[in-house]
């Protein structure tokens, strides 16, 4: 592992896409617990596609424009999907984490983190993003490229985690300020809804 994979890594783990807004979002509209929950589900999204570009799948993905376009218009839905149910979401928020019967924050996050997972599994760029990135940093004729391989992708999830925790963990710090403001809270719903819109159309327009 060098300083330059880690550097690389923290900065496409740092910067602002669907798994962070997602996270975010979680942390503002359900507390810290979520957000938490949120972060994991990110980072178990991204296993589909480590599994794919360590097994080679990811090269007839990037060959095949039927198999690319086809997972790319699933998840340009299913960010549309998630811009239309924030959109509509006119519930209030509550500060109390605990609130609601014993069952509910189970069910909570159950739905959280499968909506996670779900995000970045539907993004075929994650698994053209492995298949491109973890071979500048292995050299295949190397003793244990495989082994180190994987684990280099394991250092980038523990990273996608803990970075997007610290993303979840603040918007929940800032909870309690934006639930006492109902403006602010359709606002952020709106925020949220028009950038899961504005992602989708940027997936949609991207050929590779």
């Amino acid at each position: 592992m060098t300083l330059a994979f880690l550097l690389t890594s923290l900065v496409i783990v740092a910067t602002p896409g669907t798994g962070v807004l997602y996270t975010l979002s979680a942390g503002l509209s359900r507390g810290t617990r979520a957000s938490l929950v949120a972060a994991l589900g990110c980072t178990l999204g991204i296993v589909p596609h480590m599994v794919a570009a360590i097994t080679g799948l990811a090269a007839v993905l990037n060959a095949s424009a039927v198999a690319f376009q086809s997972l790319k218009l699933l998840g340009v839905a299913y960010l549309l999907f998630m811009a239309v149910r924030m959109w509509r979401d006119r519930s209030e928020l509550v500060v109390d984490e605990g609130a609601g019967s014993p069952g509910a924050p189970v069910r909570s996050a159950r739905q959280v983190i499968w909506s996670a997972i779900l995000i970045n599994i539907l993004n075929p760029k994650l698994t053209i993003f492995f298949f491109a990135f973890l071979p500048q940093f292995v050299h295949p004729d190397q003793p244990g490229a495989l082994a180190h391989m994987t684990m280099l992708s394991g250092v980038f999830m523990a990273m996608t985690f803990v970075v997007f925790a610290i993303y979840g963990a603040f918007a929940a710090a800032v909870r309690s300020h934006v639930v006492s403001r109902p403006h602010l809270v359709r606002w952020m719903r709106r925020t949220f809804a028009g950038a899961f819109v504005a992602l989708g159309v940027k997936l949609a327009l991207t050929d590779r």
